[in-house]
């Protein structure tokens, strides 16, 4: 099975090359500096489970895109995905699988909007991972899930194939006939971590410490109430995670996007907070605490288009 990974960053390398690794057809779909880097220094994987040195992957840039691929691994930020559509368009044929790893849903409306429903499946990714200075990709926790099937649950040849094909990696693959319902707690999830430790700027541990833990719960059972407006409220049991993860006294953690703030990079405010909200109606003032996160993200937004713009005029 042909599969075309759409970049060898952080999370579609590392899927990617455990892929290779095992043996799989696998491209990579890389603007030309990403490929002249892999030709030199092949894929590097560092992880607990197990390093991965992958001499001269095979390689694509988008101008010498032309044949169809049977499975597409697209994994990107939601501010690249227009992009990203544009340049692997020429590797979706009447039989291709698209397997988005993006949070939130608005990027299956805009995959399926280009290519059709059909051709696109419901995807997520448990792992956390980052590029070093010398394109490596290091593997930091415990987790390499990747999650998937068909939107409508339905089993599917189709979809049985992939499985086969996406198994016997050093990686966790794991079809599910309910992966919108789990996509749905993954999107609560994270709005409401971004939400509230962007809008405190602050991790888990130390908003606890400040005593608004309960503005924290409130946020998400806000996320909750709209994902159940949209039919996929989320289990007893996974609100019972979330809670627990979000007010653990003494936690480090918070979302990546308020590293990406700390920064001064790109989010995906839209994407992540502003789509799900979005999706909670015209009367936003139901959702408070979503509505003054979401707008803490967009005038952060603000200001870092305006200081680019002065400091571009300097130059």
């Amino acid at each position: 099975m042909p599969i075309l990974v759409v970049g060898a960053g952080a999370i579609g390398g590392y899927f990617g090359g455990r892929l290779l690794e095992a043996g799989r057809d696998v491209t990579f779909l890389v603007r030309r500096a990403r490929a002249e880097k892999l030709a030199k220094t092949g894929l590097v994987i560092r992880s607990q489970f197990g390093d991965a040195n992958l001499p001269m992957p095979k390689t694509l840039t988008a101008e010498s895109l032309r044949a169809p691929f049977d499975l597409i691994l697209l994994s990107c930020k939601a501010y690249d995905l227009a992009g990203a559509i544009e340049s692997f368009a020429p590797a979706v044929g009447p039989n291709t699988a698209i397997l988005p790893l993006l949070n939130g849903m608005r990027h299956l409306d805009m995959l399926a909007a280009r290519f059709g429903d059909h051709a696109v499946l419901g995807g997520l990714a448990v792992i956390s991972t980052t590029l070093d200075g010398d394109g490596r990709i290091l593997h930091l926790n415990d987790f390499h899930l990747l999650a998937f099937g068909e939107r409508n649950g339905s089993p599917s040849p189709r979809i049985e194939a992939i499985a086969s094909e996406l198994s016997g990696a050093r990686f966790e693959a794991r079809l599910t006939n309910s992966i919108m319902q789990e996509m749905w707690e993954k999107w609560v999830f994270i709005a409401a971590t971004a939400g509230i430790t962007c809008l405190m700027r602050a991790s888990v541990g130390d908003i606890v410490a400040a005593g608004t833990a309960d503005q924290t719960t409130a946020l998400l059972d806000e996320c909750c109430v709209i994902a159940a407006a949209q039919g996929f409220k989320p289990t007893a049991a996974a609100v019972a995670r979330m809670r627990g993860v979000l007010t653990a006294p003494g936690s480090s953690f918070a979302a990546s996007m308020l590293r990406d703030i700390e920064r001064g990079a790109r989010i995906e405010a839209d994407h992540i907070v502003g789509d799900l909200l979005a999706r909670g109606g015209a009367q936003q003032q139901k959702y408070p605490l979503l509505a003054i996160a979401n707008a803490h993200l967009k005038a952060y937004e603000a200001r870092r288009a305006r200081e680019n713009t002065a400091a571009a005029s300097v130059r």
